[in-house]
């Protein structure tokens, strides 16, 4: 189904960041029942699954899958998807929602960053301004009057350099290969990663050590697990990959950008709303230097055209 209007389009994107956003409370809750690679080898596996209808109704128009290429690089775009989610998901163990959103957000000025210092690209006067701006925010968002990390926070922080490495090579790829067939390909791949991490772990696959033991359809027939799992899996990436997709048809890349500015906004409202988290004085001025950070980087240079491919965003599949 088409998206007809720049409204609908706009709307249909800032459904996507809201679920993304919202995401992070649900995953929250899961991982305090369920360990994280056991969790990510469901969910990814279910996201896989829940693009194969896309790949079947546009088979006719897609180039021709060049079959090793495909499978080289979605094992190593998935390889940085697994490290990505996994430090993004065990992080939320560790942290809070709010502080999880905002710094998984720092992808954004890291993409430019890590662009210039791993492949040397010119980097624009508003990049260096946005990841400044960042940095600032992400220290008072997360150090503050503390002086010292969390290690949730460091974990996610991994995460945000993970996601940022796997824009900068998805660049490299999506020219040649299609991205419907390498997106599932990323998907299975970080579904079959989380399943061997799980398997070779010492610890038990379906509860925490320190727990008594579950047994896996006892633990799956949980509703916040089911419920995480379903919202990430399915509306957080078959519904979100296509109406990104249908949607930078009609809206400039730019305001694409700015509409994904928002999931980390939404992420913490979920978080204050269900979670009754507070970001405190210092943590409010640290989230909106580091959304301000985000903008910068995207949006002041405009003479660099804004791409954002589907699975470059925190939560999808996120």
């Amino acid at each position: 189904m088409p998206i007809t209007s720049p409204r609908i389009a706009v709307f249909a994107l800032l459904l996507v960041s809201f679920v993304w956003g919202v995401e992070f409370v649900l995953i929250d809750l899961a991982v305090a029942i369920i360990p994280t690679h056991t969790f990510n080898a469901i969910r990814f596996a279910l996201a896989a699954a829940s693009l194969i209808p896309l790949l079947l109704l546009r088979s006719n128009r897609q180039q021709k899958v060049v079959t090793l290429p495909l499978l080289g690089a979605g094992l190593l775009l998935g390889f940085l998807l697994f490290i990505g989610f996994y430090t993004q998901t065990e992080g939320l163990r560790f942290t809070s929602v709010s502080n999880a959103g905002f710094i998984t957000g720092l992808n954004v000025p890291l993409v430019p960053l890590l662009g210039f210092l791993l492949f040397r690209t010119k980097a624009a006067k508003s990049v260096w301004i946005g990841v400044v701006a960042a940095t600032a925010g992400l220290y008072l968002l997360t150090i503050g009057d503390k002086l010292e990390f969390n290690e949730g926070d460091v974990l996610v922080l991994i995460c945000a350099f993970a996601f940022a490495s796997h824009i900068l090579l998805t660049g490299r790829f999506v020219d040649k290969l299609p991205i419907v067939p390498l997106s599932i390909v990323q998907l299975i791949a970080v579904s079959v990663y989380s399943t061997v991490a799980a398997l070779i772990s010492p610890d038990p696959a379906f509860y925490y050590p320190d727990s008594a033991p579950v047994g896996w359809l006892e633990q799956l027939s949980a509703p916040i697990i089911i419920a995480a799992i379903l919202v990430a899996g399915i509306f957080g990436t078959a519904y979100a990959f296509w109406a990104q997709s249908a949607s930078q048809k009609i809206l400039e890349p730019h305001k694409v950008a700015l509409i994904f500015a928002s999931e980390p906004i939404f992420a913490h409202l979920a978080a204050w709303l269900f979670l009754d988290e507070h970001l405190g004085s210092m943590g409010m001025l640290g989230a909106g230097m580091i959304i301000a950070g985000m903008l910068i980087s995207e949006l002041g240079d405009r003479k660099r055209e804004v791409t954002l491919e589907p699975l470059e965003q925190t939560t999808v599949a996120r």
